[in-house]
């Protein structure tokens, strides 16, 4: 995998040169943009937005990533939603913040659809569930840990990142659709709790791909299964969730571009003209897919498809798990 550190610092230096004309976003009407990151320096995110705001810079005289740390990405969005719709303010976020967090939070300080304009999907990232040394080496496909589950009940749990996160509820519907008791064990971010699974101190983890492939790759770690529609280039001996009998545990995290709703029609077209050049250079397919990210572009309708179908869909993932949302 790629050096984080390293990539940055490339980026910075002009590794990503400019791939398209600047008629993509033609007489740039700003000096100074800025595209916000909803969480600290150097994770997946801001990584994946230092390389994009490199590409998108013939649509201002610069783009600089400004990091907006805290609440889970909720207050770069909540940033977004007040600042003037006038081209000079995006945001790099995750698909959970506009699909999933309106589930699970109370008081959510913005409307997806009614305070954003999507401008254009940029990459997505699929799931692993991974067992680790706890479960016996004789396990190594999906239906037999879930046998070992229910000849195990005490011990059949499994960590994610934290509650009400995309991983807790393909979980829960893991264990709704198999008939089983699977324990959620919510940790503060995911490094403790891939810590915990390789010492052997939970069954299971569900985690984005880049966060177990190492550990995958070095025997630790047994992947049993992707969420993702197809199976991954990373593990391609590694079936989906549909080829194992549960298509309902389909999902993929999407990093999607936003603007302020009421952004000139004119400024959205073409900052995601200037995004699918971008995501159409080798230069940011290389980038990402070493990553483990799929470069995945989208016209803005069809984003904003998306938020919709997504919104609709964790409504009913949410409520039958029994999730109490968070004030």
């Amino acid at each position: 995998m790629i050096d984080r550190r390293r990539f940055i610092m490339m980026s910075g230096l002009g590794l990503a040169a400019t791939v398209f004309p600047r008629s993509a976003c033609s007489q740039a009407p700003h000096k100074l943009a800025r595209l916000l990151v909803g969480f600290p320096p150097g994770g997946s995110l801001d990584v994946v937005a230092r390389l994009l705001a490199q590409q998108l810079k013939g649509c201002a005289e610069a783009i600089i990533v400004e990091n907006r740390p805290g609440a889970g990405g909720r207050i770069a969005l909540e940033a977004l939603k007040n600042s003037p719709p006038d081209g000079t303010l995006m945001v790099l976020t995750p698909g959970d913040q506009l699909t999933l967090f309106p589930h699970i939070y109370k008081n959510l300080p913005y409307v997806p659809q009614r305070d954003f304009a999507p401008v254009s999907t940029v990459c997505s990232v699929q799931f692993l569930l991974t067992i680790g040394p706890m479960v016996p080496a004789s396990v190594d496909t999906l239906q037999a840990f879930i046998a070992w589950c229910r000849a195990n009940p005490k011990l059949a749990n499994y960590g994610t990142r934290g509650a009400g996160t995309r991983q807790h509820f393909i979980g829960k519907s893991l264990a709704r659709a198999a008939g089983f008791e699977f324990v959620h064990v919510p940790y503060k971010g995911a490094p403790p709790a891939m810590q915990d699974l390789i010492a052997g101190q939970i069954a299971a983890n569900i985690s984005v791909i880049s966060t177990v492939l190492p550990n995958i790759e070095a025997g630790q770690l047994r992947a049993l299964m992707t969420s993702a529609p197809k199976r991954s280039a990373a593990l391609p001996q590694l079936p989906t969730a549909r080829e194992v009998g549960y298509p309902a545990l389909e999902a993929v995290e999407t990093f999607g571009l936003l603007v302020p709703r009421g952004t000139p029609q004119g400024t959205v077209d073409a900052l995601n003209t200037a995004a699918r050049q971008a995501l159409a250079s080798t230069v940011v397919r290389e980038a990402l897919t070493k990553m483990s990210f799929e470069p995945t572009v989208s016209t803005p309708a069809e984003f904003a498809a998306l938020i919709k179908s997504d919104l609709e869909s964790w409504a009913g993932a949410v409520q039958t798990s029994g999730f109490k949302p968070l004030d």
